[in-house]
């Protein structure tokens, strides 16, 4: 697929800048007494003096890190204002999962996939399991605070520079390069609500002489899990439990329970709990309303996994003569993760015939299930809880050489990296083939667990794997200099080209592919791709006082075609104070390789089968929403998410101790790669599986559908970015004050509709700001102070309110209590959230620093939410509660 966008002719060099400079001193200026440093600024290949350009980056030094309080990346990023819906750590991982033990973020709640990551300037590999079965993502827990140096956010797309997946923007990470000596840290805390204890020890070594530099960081990290069950108000999934005086609150308790609920085979809505025998559902499991025996699953849960990461990291630089230089840069790192969750739920998978040995009724001819071949929701306690352990070990290697050509400088560089991931079931799963084998031969007895041999239940009992693999190797050029002299400074150029390789592989074992395995989740894929790109910046002094960007770049993948991307930017300083700045570009993300190479998987969309409604009516409810089983697999004839975008913002220098900066946003994007079940249901008749019918002109029932990958979805959003920063300095030491905030003026996800015909009818409105999951409003307030050896840091962060989701904002209830719901209740919105981060330092032992200090000082619970068992919106709140931490560091 090709597309242009500002240009009219193709072409395979591309002119893009990413950020305007300044004329820039040659490399014998920068040898001399007079030594001026020039800086590689995110969103350009053109070094310069000056970090501040036409596009708006925020950039975190190690002590601004510090200052939070955080111990990864995650945490860090879910702090900023910036950051939006999509951005995932590891709480909430679950046994269910796809992607245990990641973490990523999203920026302006675009997607983990539509925001490109970075280390020193250079793409790394994406994590083999993919997060939600399809969204890849660069795991940003390969990265240990200690070794991070400063962290870039760029705001605005990006794709004119780096390629593909910088729709939303790019976050740079630049490692420690410089450091000279020995220094050894150590952190330790622990919560206030139990679980998530956390010890990390750091050990920081560099060393430099005329001609060579090096630099070694080892890290360890220890977190202890938190469960479900360690906090109050989700110790349960009986929320109306919970919250007795909320009377909307909702029972989440499992519908299957322990020993369970029999059904009929013929008819699973004929059914009852199991009340008989020597093993019966306890009393208050019981839900009479519904004849089930339900289970609460929540207590034994993973809030937060328990990990472990051990890193090491090197960088290194060699002056080879004077203009020739060798780089070398190594991480390495080795995680596991441990996530529980209850005992494997069945329902109704499982089948006994009329007369076999173990049935419930058999000595009982009045029974209405006499004879009867019966299904099954139960819990397979007696295996115990579920516990998957994943290993993941993670390998990045760049070396590279860089060096000038009289005022021109030019780098090169090779990169590997390769990310591995054993996820491994080693308790609680049961094999659906042996289960059903053993309960037909008579071996075991759902009914009575009690009575079943431990022979039995390690025959049914398996252990599982999945093994997952990525790779990501490239070679990269890029030379920049001055073309010519211009009246207001010199013309910059930089080009440069990029040759890339990527695969990804996930692959469960035999059984997931089997469909032996019930109670978790396994996705397949296994695809590569190449990719060359060829690109180039102008930086454009037009005026002393305007600088001016145009850009483009072009890109060619060996799986869907070919794609290229303008940029133009602007930066204009009428007054020493005062500044404006612009971009506009273009942007794209190609589809992921687990979009392109998903293998079947099942899911349970709830649906409306339209076309048997049309034809039949509401017989046997075909009308209403219920579960179907839909097969999603990936397509290979996915085409990029497209992207416009620009960015429109002052900075004002107020007073010598006040600035601030505002910038507006637009986003739009078309072609979002995504899947709509009841879409496909609606407009693609092929795409069903239906059993026959006798009913004239009956379609039949819906056996299966089968779904795919499309480009079909589009979102457009605008907001306001302000930062605000003032510095005050008396008698009772310096203070600085920044303030940030992101308000979202617009957003809008549309998706396809079908018109009663089946043909594609107009867009609907999914998402809007202020959603679920959609705060509008996200600031952080930071105060610093330092007075002789010590020095402190009090932040306040806040995540405005939102809508309840809208599967359970509107209820009907009964007013009058006749029965019949008569009323509908709007429930209120989600409440905003706010949280205190404080710590002080003291740096009055030489060589030494020592830190006390507290995230959510006050221990905020997260807001309720109405629409999970965990009673909060773990997409958005954070569930840690006061954690208190010492640190200690010692330089030598």
């Amino acid at each position: 697929m090709e597309k242009t966008k500002l240009f009219t002719k193709r072409t395979s060099l591309a002119l893009s800048v990413a950020t305007a400079v300044l004329a820039l001193p040659s490399y014998q200026a920068l040898a001399a007494e007079q030594e001026v440093e020039r800086i590689e600024v995110t969103g350009s290949h053109i070094k310069r003096q000056d970090m501040e350009g036409p596009s708006p980056i925020t950039s975190l030094s190690a002590k601004d890190i510090a200052d939070t309080g955080v111990t990864d990346l995650i945490g860090l990023f879910t702090k900023l204002p910036m950051a939006g819906q999509g951005t995932f750590s590891t709480q909430g991982n679950s046994s269910d999962g796809t992607s245990n033990g990641g973490s990523s973020v999203s920026l302006r709640g675009l997607g983990a996939d539509s925001t490109l990551i970075l280390i020193n300037g250079r793409r790394v590999s994406v994590s083999p399991f993919a997060n939600t079965i399809d969204t890849a993502f660069v795991d940003i827990n390969n990265i240990p605070i200690s070794a991070i140096k400063r962290v870039d956010v760029l705001k605005d797309g990006a794709s004119a520079t780096y390629g593909s997946d910088a729709i939303a923007g790019v976050i740079n990470i630049i490692i420690k390069d410089d450091f000279e000596g020995v220094e050894v840290s150590a952190k330790a805390g622990d919560t206030a609500d139990g679980g998530g204890r956390e010890e990390s020890i750091s050990l920081l070594w560099g060393s430099h002489n005329e001609t060579t530099s090096h630099t070694f960081i080892v890290d360890y990290f220890d977190r202890e899990e938190v469960l479900f069950g360690d906090r109050d108000y989700s110790k349960s999934a009986n929320q109306a439990a919970l919250r007795p005086n909320d009377p909307y609150a909702t029972d989440f308790r499992s519908s299957s329970g322990y020993p369970g609920t029999i059904a009929l085979r013929s008819d699973s809505t004929n059914r009852m709990p199991d009340t008989f025998g020597n093993d019966v559902c306890a009393a208050e499991d019981i839900d009479s309303e519904n004849n089930l025996c339900r289970y609460d699953y929540a207590p034994m849960s993973s809030s937060t996994p328990a990990s472990q990461r051990f890193s090491i990291i090197y960088t290194g630089k060699h002056e080879i003569s004077d203009s020739l230089r060798a780089f070398a840069e190594f991480n390495g790192q080795n995680s596991k993760t441990t996530i529980r969750g209850a005992a494997s739920p069945s329902f109704n998978e499982f089948f006994m015939d009329g007369d076999n040995v173990n049935h419930p009724f058999a000595d009982d001819p009045t029974h209405e299930f006499y004879q009867q071949d019966l299904t099954m929701r139960r819990r397979m306690v007696e295996l115990g809880n579920r516990e998957k352990r994943v290993d993941s070990d993670y390998y990045r290697t760049v070396l590279g050489l860089e060096g000038e050509i009289g005022d021109w400088s030019w780098e090169a560089a090779y990169s590997y990296i390769k990310s591995d991931s054993m996820e491994k079931g080693v308790n609680g799963f049961a094999n659906m083939r042996r289960v059903q084998e053993s309960i037909d031969n008579g071996n075991w007895n759902p009914f009575e667990p009690s009575m079943n041999s431990q022979e039995t239940l390690d025959y049914i009992e398996t252990s599982t794997t999945r093994y997952g693999k990525s790779t990501n190797k490239s070679v990269d050029l890029t030379v920049s200099g001055p073309i010519m002299e211009m009246p207001a400074g010199e013309l910059m150029l930089a080009v440069g080209a990029e040759y890339r390789e990527e695969s990804i592989s996930d692959n469960p074992d035999d059984q997931y592919i089997r469909g032996e395995i019930f109670g978790t989740e396994a996705t397949q894929a296994s695809a590569s791709r190449d990719n060359t790109s060829v690109y180039a910046e102008l930086a454009v002094p037009v005026t002393e006082e305007l600088e001016l960007q145009l850009a483009l770049r072009h890109e060619d993948y060996s799986d869907f075609g070919t794609t290229t991307d303008p940029k133009v930017a602007f930066l204009w300083n009428p007054t020493d104070e005062l500044s404006f700045r612009g971009s506009y570009g273009t942007a794209f993300r190609a589809p992921s390789l687990h979009q392109i190479s998903l293998g079947n998987t099942d899911e349970s969309p709830s649906l409306v089968d339209n076309a048997r409604c049309a034809a039949i009516g509401n017989i046997n409810k075909a009308c209403e929403p219920q579960e179907y089983t839909a097969i999603l697999s990936g397509n290979k004839d996915l085409g990029p998410e497209e992207s416009t975008s620009y960015n429109l913002g002052m900075i004002y220098q107020v007073t010598e101790d006040l600035s601030f900066s505002l910038d507006y946003y637009s986003y739009d994007i078309e072609d979002i790669i995504t899947k709509d079940t009841q879409y496909k249901l609606d407009t693609d008749p092929n795409s069903v599986l239906r059993l026959p019918s006798d009913i004239a002109g009956d379609p039949g029932e819906i056996v299966e559908v089968y779904d795919q990958f499309e480009n079909i979805g589009n979102v457009e959003t605008t907001g306001l970015d302000l930062d605000l920063s003032y510095d005050y300095n008396n008698a009772w030491g310096d203070f600085k004050f920044s303030y940030v905030v992101n308000y979202v003026l617009k957003y809008e996800d549309t998706r396809p509709t079908a018109n009663a015909d089946g043909t594609p009818g107009p867009r609907r409105l999914d998402t809007q700001e202020g959603d679920f999951e959609q705060p509008e409003v996200r600031w952080s307030f930071a105060t610093n102070w330092v007075k002789d050896d010590w020095n402190a840091n009090f932040a306040v962060n806040y995540i405005g309110e939102f809508k309840q989701d809208s599967s359970v904002r509107i209820q009907n209830i009964d007013t009058d209590g006749d029965g019949e719901n008569d009323s509908q209740v709007t429930l209120g919105d989600i409440d905003s959230m706010v949280t205190v981060d404080t710590a002080i330092n003291y740096t009055g032992f030489e060589n030494t620093t020592l830190t006390l200090g507290a995230t959510n000082l006050f221990d905020e619970e997260p807001p309720f939410s109405y629409h999970d068992y965990m009673g909060y919106a773990q997409n958005i709140h954070n569930a840690q509660g006061r954690f208190a931490y010492v640190k200690a560091s010692y330089k030598f």
